[in-house]
């Protein structure tokens, strides 16, 4: 007893002395760190596979001659121009519309149009009962189409050089109608940006493609292509103003003019995509574009995909090649009509796909978030379909018994921060995906 009395005097004593000190002499608590500003921000540790190999640090370390905040599609153009070669940050403001000109005089279609070249023209020279099905398109018609979307591609596509960061200031940062090229370039972060519109003003007409044919578009949204430690956060993804539903059919096929949201091609690697949100849209993602690209692709397309909201789509949520990709605590909210799937399993793909959570009306079964494109084996596990957990891979095997998938992708997810319950997983992402959130 003496003892304990002993110390508590000590401790009594010195707690007086301490409040007996003058304020400037007592030891006040530690700040709490400072979060970094949008354009300093770093990839966490561990956040997917884009913090693998040394992390993704866009142009954090830019000096101030290299920050540039653009309003135009000109001038956004111009300083990614400048920016290569030192780190850099891209502050984009308001709408940047890519079809205007350097004045941000509007631009349509007709300006791209090669002299000579006619849609309606084009109708007439390639129409099925003329042209038949069994032979790609050519001659005058075709090479002025090209010439055209030649013309197109110039004004629409801006190239991101390495080492940058791209970010959206406020609630309303948009690219409007341009296509994002990250190529060949290391080290890249874009957020807090809404991606609308890239669509094509002259689809190619492919007989060949299906026994009906098809139309195809060129340009995504945002496209990486041999890109490596890519983070593609918080940004919005649609086809806004002109939806694919909106257009007309020509041979009995509807007129496609949009491609890809976002495209992870031609052995890009080390790509974290969180918090954004997919919308509206025919082909989503597409993770490697090729069957045949297994020398530029094998060992690479390493990409994780988290926290995102996938809504209202058609199929390539993603459809997978060759890459390690982990999905996990994604919301995929499916249409009522025109739904493919949301996983396209591809050659040598080795897609996880853990406690994600799907909202699905009546009549659309869970059988069909998966689709086989090659025999590839996939994990599954924790998913849940309308707050339920579904064994989507039983599932699948069970009502689509001739395209069965063999379980297991082979390997285990590491580079994880906080999972979360596929159940809390909705009212997480709904109320926190998507360009404007960030601050």
């Amino acid at each position: 007893m003496r003892r304990r009395r002993h110390h508590a005097l000590i401790a009594a004593t010195g707690l007086a002395c301490a409040l007996a000190l003058p304020p400037a002499a007592q030891a006040a608590p530690a700040p709490a760190p400072a979060r970094p500003s949008l354009e300093r921000a770093v990839l966490a540790p561990d956040d997917g596979w884009a913090s693998a190999d040394g992390g993704t640090t866009g142009g954090s370390a830019a000096g101030p001659a290299h920050i540039y905040t653009v309003t135009t599609w000109a001038g956004f153009r111009e300083a990614l121009s400048d920016a290569a070669g030192s780190p850099s940050v891209i502050r984009v403001k308001g709408t940047l519309d890519a079809l205007s000109d350097p004045r941000g005089t509007p631009l349509t279609c007709d300006d791209y149009a090669a002299d000579g070249y006619s849609f309606a023209a084009y109708l007439a020279a390639y129409d099925p009962a003329v042209w038949g099905r069994d032979t790609p398109v050519s001659g005058e018609q075709e090479d002025l189409r090209a010439a055209s979307a030649r013309n197109q591609d110039a004004q629409i596509k801006a190239y991101v050089p390495a080492d940058t960061t791209i970010v959206g200031v406020g609630r309303d940062a948009r690219i409007l109608g341009g296509s994002l090229q990250v190529k060949d370039a290391d080290n890249v972060i874009i957020r807090n940006l809404t991606f609308e519109d890239t669509f094509d003003c002259f689809p190619q007409w492919d007989p060949t493609d299906t026994e009906l044919g098809n139309w195809n578009s060129e340009y995504d949204n945002l496209v990486l292509s041999g890109a490596t430690h890519v983070w593609v956060d918080h940004n919005t993804f649609t086809d806004g103003r002109r939806p694919d539903s909106e257009q007309p059919y020509h041979y009995g096929r509807l007129y496609q003019q949009h491609d890809g949201e976002l495209d992870i091609v031609r052995g890009s690697d080390l790509v974290t995509v969180s918090w954004n949100v997919l919308a509206d849209h025919d082909k989503t993602m597409l993770i490697g574009n090729s069957d045949g690209a297994g020398a530029t692709d094998r060992g690479k397309l390493r990409v994780t995909l988290h926290h995102n909201r996938f809504e209202n789509l058609v199929e390539r949520a993603p459809r997978v090649r060759f890459g390690r990709v982990d999905t996990y605590n994604n919301h995929y909210v499916v249409q009522p009509s025109g739904y493919g799937y949301s996983f396209g399993i591809g050659a040598e793909s080795q897609l996880v796909a853990e406690k994600n959570a799907f909202t699905m009306p009546a009549g659309v079964s869970p059988g069909r978030i998966l689709k086989k494109w090659n025999d590839s084996p996939v994990t599954t596990a924790d998913n849940h379909v309308n707050g339920k957990r579904v064994d989507l891979l039983a599932v699948h095997n069970a009502e689509v018994p001739e395209e069965a998938l063999r379980p297991d992708a082979g390997w285990t997810p590491t580079l994880r921060t906080k999972v979360d319950d596929p159940r809390a997983v909705p009212r997480l992402i709904d109320g926190a995906a998507g360009a404007g959130r960030l601050r």
